[in-house]
This record gives C-alpha cells, sequence and structure tokens, in this order.
C-alpha cells in the first residue's frame, strides 16, 4: 500500500524518494541505538549491496545456504533509513546484519562511539551511473531518469536520490584505517571473490574453513544469486519493482559503462571527477588496463589525466 509516486523530498539538503522512505524513519537512524555487534553494509546505491549482503549471510551461517534460500534478501538485512527496515530494527536478531545508502554525515550517530563494524563497498561511479539509470526505469519509487544526458548531469550534480556519490565516498572515506570500518571495492570482489571473502571475515574474526569459504563464494557468485527467488528481488510486486522491463540483477560486470557512454559523456564524467576527486588515494577502477593502451575496444575510454 505504500505510495509510490517518483517524487522526492530533501532532507538536510538529500534528496530520497517518497514512500520507501520518510524524515521520520531517517532521523530514527540518526538518533538508533547501536549495538557492538553490529554489522553494517554501507553503500552509494548500485555498489553490490545485495552482493554483500548475500556474502555476509552465508559468512554468519559458515556457508550453510539454508538462510539464503528460504528468507529474502530485505529481512536478512533490512535498510536501516527505509519506512519498513527502521521499525524492524530493534527486532533483529543478534548479530544484526543491517544496509544503508545514508552518507556519513546522517548515519547513526552512536556507531562512532561503539565496536560495531561498517563494510563500505565502492565502486567504479561510471559503471554506478549506468546501474543507477537502468534501475531508474524499473523502480517504481525513482523520478524517470530523462535522456542519458540528463541524468548523467543530475548524477555529477547530486541531483539524485542519496545525493552525490563524490560526497559520499568522501565522506565515508575518512573511516579508512579505524578497525572497525572495512573500504572495499566491487571491482576487488570481481577480480578474487575468494580472497575478498577472506578479507571480509578476517575483518569480522570469522574465520571460515576450506569448505565453508568454498560454500560462501560458490553461493555468493552472481549466477548463484540470480537463480536465486529469494535474493533475485522476483518476490516483489511489479508495482515496487517492474522487472517485466529489466531485471534488478542486470549483469554484475565491471566496466559496463563503455558501452553506455558517449565520447562526450566520458569526457565530461572525467572532468567532473578529476575535479571532485583530487588529493584522494587512487581506487582499483582509477588504474584500468584496457584503457593504457589503444585496442579494439570501441567503446570510448577515459580520456587521459592531464
Amino acid at each position: 500500500s505504500q505510495n509510490l509516486s517518483g517524487e522526492y523530498f530533501r532532507y538536510k539538503g538529500i534528496l530520497f524518494p517518497v514512500g520507501i522512505y520518510s524524515p521520520e524513519s531517517i532521523s530514527m537512524v540518526e538518533n538508533a541505538e547501536v549495538h557492538d555487534d553490529d554489522i553494517f553494509i554501507v553503500t552509494y546505491p548500485k555498489s553490490g549491496t545485495n552482493w554483500m549482503i548475500e556474502i555476509l549471510s552465508l559468512i554468519l551461517k559458515d556457508g550453510d545456504p539454508s538462510w539464503i534460500h528460504s528468507v529474502p534478501i530485505w529481512k536478512r538485512s533490512p535498510w536501516c533509513e527505509a519506512i519498513m527496515g527502521a521499525f524492524s530494527l530493534p527486532n533483529q536478531p543478534s548479530p544484526r546484519l543491517m544496509s544503508s545508502h545514508l552518507p556519513i554525515q546522517l548515519f547513526a550517530k552512536a556507531f562512532f562511539n561503539s565496536k560495531a563494524k561498517v563494510i563500505y563497498m565502492g565502486r567504479n561511479p561510471r559503471d554506478v551511473a549506468v546501474s543507477l539509470y537502468h534501475y531508474s526505469k524499473i523502480a517504481r519509487q525513482l523520478k524517470d531518469p530523462g535522456t542519458p544526458d540528463q541524468f548523467l548531469e543530475n548524477f555529477l550534480k547530486g541531483e539524485v536520490q542519496f545525493g552525490s556519490w563524490f560526497d559520499h565516498i568522501k565522506g565515508w572515506i575518512r573511516m579508512k584505517g579505524k578497525e572497525n570500518f572495512l573500504f572495499i571495492t566491487y571491482e576487488e570482489m570481481q577480480q578474487d571473490l575468494r580472497s575478498s571473502v577472506q578479507r571480509i571475515c578476517q575483518f569480522l574474526s570469522r574465520p571460515l574453513g576450506e569448505e565453508a569459504l568454498e560454500s560462501v563464494v560458490a553461493h555468493s557468485a552472481f549466477k548463484a544469486m540470480k537463480a536465486n527467488p529469494m535474493s533475485n528481488f522476483s518476490l516483489l510486486p511489479h508495482s515496487l519493482l517492474d522487472q517485466r522491463h529489466g531485471a534488478f540483477l542486470r549483469k554484475g560486470v565491471c566496466g559496463d559503462w563503455k558501452n553506455h557512454f558517449t565520447l562526450a559523456q566520458s569526457e565530461a564524467f572525467d572532468r567532473a571527477y578529476r575535479e571532485q576527486m583530487r588529493g584522494l588515494p587512487t581506487f582499483p577502477w582509477d588504474v584500468d588496463p584496457e584503457d593504457a593502451s589503444p585496442d579494439s575496444d570501441p567503446g570510448p575510454g577515459p580520456s587521459p589525466n592531464p
């Protein structure tokens, strides 16, 4: 019975879709109680949140897939700031697994004086933009994205749900080096899922035996997730997510932006990226071996840094 109008409201300057979030639900998170054994997955939208939920659901059960095959993904790791999630959090069994897209300035204040853990997953913002554009066409709570040019302009300005990608990652990256914060990227996980899972286990102080590790890796592979009705969002009604016009779990690859960006869009993005990310450490997506030399790839690569 949610009223999904594609309208947004602003909370402390950040846009949120009406009907899924409310000023009350966001402020509940800001002032929420945080337990020392809480585990938060924090991402900017379309950065692999559900992939991380699947991995953590498996790690917390020592590789046993029965939980991921019997409980929908949004119940395993509720969205803190969503209206439905905010009210269900106090009843989550411990250790609580929770997801959030909130920028750091809106996150639970109590977290910063706790031993609770945040896993922040970053992703190439070009791929994020492409994924968000496709998602905006099937998610009923989001505004129609308009033309790719219009959408990209809004994305670079931060006039999209949850605000600017640049502000989001710059805010959270300040936590790097703290022992209750892990920064990991979609790209690293794509390249080597097994050692990424090991890194996550180490961070959570939950070592897995060889067999359990193999199970986590096998069951969290993109193909396995896409085939799991508890994880592919096929249980949601069309009124919430219309997958007749495109799958929620679309491709699960890196670098797909090259199939979508025009040269002009690519150059505009690079300009904004350089300006916004000046002085920050390099990320896996800053060094793309395919772009180092001209090859047969017809897609426009990013223009070289000056």
